[in-house]
């Protein structure tokens, strides 16, 4: 499912069963709501049937006091009225609200089910536009779309009942071109519902574009890109006027027509009805009558072609509701087992992996003992971050398998697996909020004691003390209050609370500066004491001490030992690379010149 794709909607039936299953839980009020619309349209007819009798009884003969008992009669059900549409406008929109309500939720839980290769594949602001706009969209037409339908359908019966009173082949004359009607309405929907699709695309594309923008405004500021970010923007924005264009191109297009055809019927009835009267068919009062009680038809059609536009907006949000609602969730194994007590002990044996065309991991097998910590270099895209991604299941094996103490990944319960591992990245995710919101992310029922035991561990604690609201302080967007090194030490502090019993650290110091690494990487010694640690690591020094090394290029490992075994292979990658580095630091003379043309091959 892509915005960009043209969506495909589940079949109508299938669609309002599912739109259908949402009033439930409001049953009593939308029954009340329907009730109360069903005396609105009733009392809508009174004034007719009045008119009619003030033209051929109560005004020729004279009945005065019949004039104003009908007229305080029709004055009282007005009021009568006014409270059953304060009602319907109320209680129906709080029905719409209600099922908003449910479907975001619903939404919301699905979306957190969702593998990442969803989110690889779809822009934030996108999935933002579907739980934002088109759901109001959707709640508008559950509120406003069975009532409407409701009072047309009984307005246009009654309507036709009571014009028969007046003249059966008058009545039949205008029914006759409701066809004409419902053939151009039909036509002209087909081309609305196409553009407003359009229409949707385009706005979420600009949501995203915003979203994107508003995330990297520091991003363009530095860069003084803000003419580019204008650019970009203006090209989405300019596609939303086009899509624009062409919606209220088809709506007008509809709309003009339909009036037209409406227009027409009291053009039809203006000179059938005159013709009736001349040839003495009908009497003055009845043509009269005819001419005004023809809107108790003309206007229940009108509200129809209203509601079309709602319909086209209701419809395809909903349908675009549902296109995410229908993507596959991640699914634990029948008979997974939670994974408690974990030793972590690690073994990867034979694993492939690929997120399209060609494997990113190509037959990788690995064995990290409980406790022990495995290091994996290599050049950037060989599929380090990747493999730590695999352990945790966020995505599906292609072959080989992952077994922890043991026991297969695909046969335990995601969240098990999931909460028995830490990961600290490069780029640190913060939630909006305070600094004890995110430290308590890690486990939300843990102590006071507990959270500030783990910033002391995280060495944030002292810097902490130092705000004027301390745990409390809020930290802004994504940590935005922060320097670099605070909101690493705030992420390892939040897997220190965590606890678990093996840990990934993804490039966890190399975005920051040296002396801000050595302190941070204090901490993280600190976290790694007595847990399976998996370090992926760009700046050698900092995994010297692990127990194994791997060098992982194109998706396979080039070399394997420890940091002494791998240095002693004449002409090893690691060797290079290692003296790459530190060859000026270390004062180190390996008696060669490193071969830039190995690192070129492993790049490629």
């Amino acid at each position: 499912m892509d915005d960009n794709r043209e969506s495909k909607p589940p079949r109508p039936p299938h669609l309002f069963r599912r739109f259908v299953q949402y009033y439930q839980p409001h049953k009593k009020a939308f029954a009340l709501d329907m009730l109360a619309s069903l005396f609105i349209s009733l009392i809508g007819m009174v004034y007719p049937v009045i008119t009619n009798l003030m033209l051929n009884d109560y005004i020729p003969n004279k009945l005065y006091g019949a004039i104003i008992a009908a007229g305080s009669a029709v004055l009282g059900l007005y009021i009568v009225r006014m409270l059953l549409r304060y009602f319907v406008q109320y209680w129906g929109h709080m029905i719409g609200v209600g099922m908003q309500e449910q479907m975001r939720s619903d939404l919301f839980a699905h979306l957190q089910k969702l593998p990442f290769s969803f989110f690889d594949d779809h822009e934030t602001g996108k999935i933002l536009t579907r739980i934002t706009s088109d759901l109001f969209d959707v709640s508008e037409l559950a509120h406003h779309g069975p009532e409407n339908l409701f009072i047309s359908c009984i307005m246009i019966v009654g309507s036709f009942i009571y014009l028969s009173t007046i003249n059966v082949q008058l009545t039949l004359i205008i029914f006759v071109c409701a066809p004409v009607l419902a053939v151009v309405a039909g036509i002209c929907r087909k081309k609305m519902r196409e553009a407003f699709t359009e229409r949707r695309k385009t706005t979420a594309m600009i949501n995203a574009s915003i979203e994107s923008s508003i995330t990297g405004i520091r991003v363009t500021k530095a860069y003084t890109n803000s003419e580019k970010e204008q650019e970009e923007f203006e090209k989405s924005n300019s596609l939303f006027r086009e899509a624009c264009r062409k919606s209220y191109k088809a709506m007008a297009r509809f709309h003009s027509s339909t009036s037209f055809i409406t227009d027409a019927f009291n053009v039809v009835i203006l000179i059938a009805g005159g013709l009736y009267l001349y040839a003495g068919r009908i009497n003055f009062g009845e043509y009269s009558t005819f001419i005004v009680s023809v809107n108790l038809f003309i206007s229940p059609i009108t509200t129809l072609i209203g509601f079309m536009e709602q319909y086209q907006n209701g419809v395809t949000g909903f349908a675009r509701f549902l296109e995410i609602i229908d993507e596959p969730p991640e699914e634990d194994a029948p008979g997974a087992i939670s994974l408690d007590r974990v030793e972590g002990d690690i073994d990867i044996d034979d694993i492939h992996f690929s997120y399209g065309a060609g494997n990113v991991i190509d037959g990788i097998s690995l064995h990290v003992e409980k406790g022990k910590k495995l290091a994996l270099v290599g050049p950037s895209g060989g599929g380090k971050t990747t493999l730590c991604h695999l352990i945790p299941a966020f995505y599906p094996l292609t072959e080989g398998s992952i077994r922890i103490d043991g026991i297969d990944v695909r046969d335990v319960t995601r969240e098990s697996l999931r909460r028995n591992i830490g990961i600290v990245q490069q780029d640190v995710f913060l939630f909006g909020g305070t600094i004890r919101d995110n430290i308590m992310y890690g486990r939300l029922d843990a102590t006071e004691e507990e959270m500030i035991e783990a910033a002391k561990r995280a060495n944030i604690h002292n810097y902490v003390m130092t705000l004027e609201k301390g745990y409390d302080s809020e930290i802004g967007e994504r940590g935005v209050k922060l320097s670099g090194g605070q909101k690493q030490r705030l992420s390892i502090a939040r897997v220190f609370l965590k606890d678990p019993a093996i840990l990934i650290l993804d490039e966890a110091t190399s975005a920051l500066d040296n002396t801000t690494e050595i302190l941070i990487q204090e901490s993280l010694d600190e976290l790694c004491k007595g847990r399976t640690t998996i370090v992926v690591a760009h700046r050698l020094s900092t995994i010297r001490n692990a127990d194994e090394i791997a060098l992982i290029s194109g998706g396979k490992v080039v070399e394997q030992g420890t940091h002494e075994e791998l240095m002693a292979i004449d002409n090893g990658i690691y060797r290079q690379l290692y003296s790459l580095q530190f060859r000026e630091e270390d004062g180190v003379d390996n008696g060669f010149a490193p071969d830039r043309g190995s690192f070129a091959a492993i790049d490629t």
